[in-house]
C-alpha cells in the first residue's frame, strides 16, 4: 500500500467501476486507504448486463448520488471508435478483431471528462499489472490529462490471494456472491463489439476450450443447416443498413451480432503476444464483427483503387498494433486514421453475404462508385477498350531488370 503521506495527496479519485466483486472491493479500498472522496463511473458499452444494480452497490458503499455516473456509451462507442477501426480493417497479429482494445480509450476519456466535471485529481481503473488493459487506459489518461494522479490498485495493494480479497470485503460488508468465493473459472470482458475469455481453464494453450466458455455464438457445429442471407449497406466505409434497412452504428452491429451468433460465426482461439511481453492464450466471440469485416473488404474490392488498397494493406498492421498497445490518441494513429478515411470517400453500395456455419460467404458486391469494369475484364468483344498488343512493352519494360541480373548471374554481357 502508498504510504500515508503520498495517499493523503489524493482529494477526489473517479474510478472506473463495474459494480462488480473486484471493483467494489477497489472503491473501498480507495475509501480506507487514500481516505479520499470516490466518483464511480460505469460504462454500458453493450455488455449485456443490467448497469442499475451498479447504482446500487455504490450507494450501499457510501457514494453519493452526485458522484455516480453510469452512462450509456453504445452508439458513441460503435460510431466514433469500432467503424474507424473497421475502416482499416484491423487485425492484430492477422487474427484478433480488437475487441477490448478498442474500448479502453473511450472509457478513460469518459473518466478525464468527469474527473474535470467533478473536480477530481485522481483516477482509478481495476486492471492487473501484468495485462495490457492497464497501459491502454494510462496511456489515455496522460494523453488527456498529463498531470492526472493515477492509482493502478493491483500495482499497489497487499492483497496477495482471493481468499484475502474475500475476507476484505466480508470486514466491510460488501456483499459477495455464492459464485465468486472460489477461484473464477476464467475471467470474461464483454461489450457490443465482442467477448474475450482468458485465464485459469484455458491457460494451457494445447487443451481445448470447454463449450462453457462460449459467450456470444453458437458452436459452428450446432449452426442450423440453412443458409441465411443478408444485404450490407455502405456509405464512406462505414456501414449503414441491412438487408434494406438503415439502422443506426449499434442496433446495427447488434442485429449483426444475434446473426453471426445463431449461425456459429466469430470464433478465436488465438495465442497473442502482450504489449507488456507475455504470450497469452483466449478465446474471442466477435460475431458481428467477423461479418462487418467481410462485408467490407468486399466492398472495398470494387470501390478501391489497386495502390490505395494495396497501401491500406500495408498500413494496417501499424495501426492495429496501435490500437492494441494503447495509442489510439496518439499523433500516428490520428495521421493513418486521416488516411484510411480518406481512402473511404467512395466505398459505399451493397455487399451480399451468405452466413452458413461459422462461415461468411460474400455473394455479390455492387455499388454506384465502382470501379470494376465489365468491358475491360470480359473474354468477348471489349470493343477496343484495351489493346491486347500493349501488354508486350508493358511486360518487356518490367521485365527489362530480371533480364540484366539474368544475364550477369549467367555471365552474359549486357
Amino acid at each position: 500500500m502508498p504510504a500515508k503521506g503520498t495517499a493523503s495527496k489524493v482529494k477526489k479519485v473517479v474510478l472506473a467501476y463495474s459494480g462488480g466483486l473486484d471493483t467494489s472491493i477497489i472503491l473501498k479500498w480507495l475509501q480506507e486507504t487514500y481516505g479520499c472522496e470516490v466518483v464511480t463511473f460505469t460504462a454500458d458499452l453493450g455488455q449485456g448486463e443490467e448497469l442499475e444494480p451498479a447504482r446500487r452497490k455504490a450507494e450501499l458503499l457510501g457514494i453519493k448520488p452526485q458522484n455516480i455516473f453510469i452512462e450509456d456509451l453504445r452508439e458513441e462507442f460503435v460510431r466514433d471508435y469500432v467503424f474507424p477501426m473497421f475502416r482499416a480493417n484491423a487485425l492484430y497479429e492477422g487474427t484478433y478483431l480488437l475487441g477490448t482494445s478498442i474500448a479502453r480509450p473511450l472509457i478513460a476519456k469518459k473518466q478525464i471528462e468527469i474527473a474535470r466535471q467533478t473536480g477530481a485529481d485522481a483516477v482509478c481503473h481495476g486492471s492487473t499489472g501484468k495485462g495490457n488493459d492497464q497501459v491502454r487506459f494510462e496511456l489515455t489518461y496522460y494523453a488527456l490529462e498529463p498531470s492526472i494522479r493515477i492509482i493502478a490498485p493491483w500495482r499497489e495493494w497487499a492483497f496477495k490471494s482471493r481468499e484475502q480479497l474475500i475476507e476484505f470485503a466480508e470486514k466491510h460488508q460488501i456483499p459477495v456472491a455464492k459464485d465468486k468465493r472460489g477461484e473464477a473459472p476464467f475471467s470474461i470482458d464483454a461489450n457490443l463489439l465482442h467477448s474475450s475469455s482468458e485465464g485459469k481453464v484455458l491457460e494451457d494453450p494445447a487443451i481445448d476450450p470447454p463449450p462453457y466458455v462460449y459467450q456470444r455464438t453458437l458452436s459452428p457445429m450446432a449452426a442450423p443447416d440453412a443458409v441465411t442471407e443478408i444485404t450490407v449497406g455502405f456509405a464512406k466505409g462505414d456501414a449503414v443498413s441491412l438487408n434494406g434497412e438503415r439502422l443506426s452504428p449499434a442496433t446495427l452491429l447488434a442485429r449483426l451480432n444475434a446473426l453471426g451468433h445463431d449461425n456459429g460465426i466469430g470464433r478465436i482461439d488465438l495465442v497473442e503476444n502482450r504489449f507488456v511481453g507475455m504470450k497469452s492464450r483466449g478465446v474471442y466471440e466477435t460475431p458481428g464483427g467477423t461479418i462487418l469485416l467481410a462485408a467490407h473488404r468486399a466492398m472495398e474490392s470494387i470501390t478501391l483503387d489497386r495502390g490505395a488498397a494495396h497501401l491500406k494493406d500495408e498500413l494496417m498492421p501499424r495501426y492495429a498494433e496501435l490500437i492494441y498497445n494503447g495509442f489510439w490518441f496518439a499523433p500516428e494513429r490520428e495521421m493513418l486514421q486521416a488516411a484510411i478515411d480518406k481512402s473511404q470517400e467512395h466505398v459505399e453500395g451493397e455487399v451480399r453475404l451468405k452466413l452458413y456455419k461459422g462461415n461468411v460467404i460474400v455473394s455479390g458486391r455492387e455499388s454506384p462508385k465502382s470501379l470494376y469494369s465489365s468491358t475491360l475484364v470480359t473474354f468477348e468483344d471489349d470493343k477496343g477498350a484495351y489493346d491486347q498488343k500493349d501488354a508486350e512493352g508493358f511486360i518487356r519494360l518490367n521485365a527489362l531488370r530480371l533480364r540484366t541480373l539474368a544475364m550477369r548471374n549467367r555471365g552474359g554481357r549486357q
